[in-house]
């Protein structure tokens, strides 16, 4: 009976751990960002530097036992500082990895039991099974609310696993942003005049269809309008303008809401946060909306930015290319 010889174990989980490419795909990295790339470019500094304390020392030094001995603890010191630096990085990336993964199985496994009791309770108040009391009832929309605002959460957290993992589908199509916006508008515009706000819609004529992913778009530009009305106290006024600039569509949408504090504007766009003031207004919130505006904005190669002052309001303006 012959013995089959398998393959090294171990070279092989070596060979895998300087495969740079293999290593930023299972990380979800770009290049720049993977240990095993910064791993080599520290061995470069590491021989650039061993290099230039040779040179130095030569000059100061007629001895060239002393500065093989310097060059060689100095190059054992900086590699191992090397080596100690990329492994922190490594046990990060796989953290951050396991967590994405975590929150993608989590959120799946979610989905369907959300959806069962959605439909068991629409299906109690709609009194088909038997009628409800008006006490019975009040109870179950709220349960019925509270149930839509987690799919919402699932559904989002769904979405931010995949952008990280690099994995958010596009169906790019020949569509309207115009027949967008007014669309979107008409489906907010009861939540609007129920919070007492005024929306403005000024349009720019003749504006072109362009190849982009409807629904996305959809997404980016109905998470930044949910913005603008949730945080309008009393009265107020969303304006938004759609026009053409150069090869670009620009969607500005204003508001005289509560604005963003200066301190926060750096981290708006950064996943679970929200502004210092948001919470005293809204105290429901994800803070996953405008990570998954900018992403999904950035992904279609458009770009988003915004102008706010406390107390006076917001200016989010949106651009993509006509292509």
């Amino acid at each position: 009976m012959k013995l089959i010889k398998k393959p090294n174990m171990n070279l092989k989980k070596f060979l895998d751990s300087i495969n740079i490419a293999k290593q930023c795909r299972k990380y979800n990295l770009s290049v720049w960002q993977c240990p095993q790339f910064l791993f080599l470019i520290l061995g470069l500094v590491v021989i650039i530097s061993s290099l230039a304390i040779y040179f130095i020392g030569i000059h100061y030094s007629d001895d060239p036992e002393v500065i093989a001995l310097i060059v060689l603890f100095m190059s054992i010191f900086l590699i191992m500082v090397d080596f100690s630096i990329i492994k922190s990085f490594e046990r990060l990336a796989e953290v951050a990895r396991m967590k994405s993964e975590f929150v993608s199985v989590v959120s799946h496994q979610l989905r369907s039991p959300l959806s069962n009791l959605k439909w068991v309770v629409d299906l109690l108040i709609s009194g088909k099974i038997e009628s409800v009391s008006e006490k019975q009832s009040v109870y179950l929309q709220i349960l019925r609310e509270n149930s839509r605002r987690m799919e919402g959460l699932v559904s989002d957290l769904l979405i931010v696993s995949r952008i990280e993992a690099d994995n958010l589908p596009f169906k790019i199509e020949k569509a309207s942003l115009v027949e967008l916006i007014k669309s979107l508008i008409s489906r907010i515009e009861s939540f609007a005049k129920a919070s007492n706000i005024e929306i403005k819609l000024i349009i720019e004529e003749n504006l072109p269809e362009f190849f982009f992913d409807y629904q996305k778009i959809e997404q980016a530009v109905n998470n930044i309008l949910d913005n603008a009305i949730r945080y309008i106290k009393g009265n107020g006024k969303i304006e938004i303008i759609l026009k053409k600039e150069a090869n670009k569509l620009c969607l500005e949408i204003k508001d005289n809401g509560v604005g963003i504090p200066k301190e926060d504007q750096k981290y708006i766009f950064q996943k679970f946060f929200r502004a210092s003031n948001a919470s005293k207004i809204q105290a429901q919130g994800s803070g996953l909306g405008l990570y998954i505006a900018k992403s999904i904005i950035e992904k279609s190669g458009g770009k988003i930015y915004f102008v706010s002052r406390e107390n006076e309001g917001s200016v989010f303006t949106i651009n993509l290319p006509i292509k």
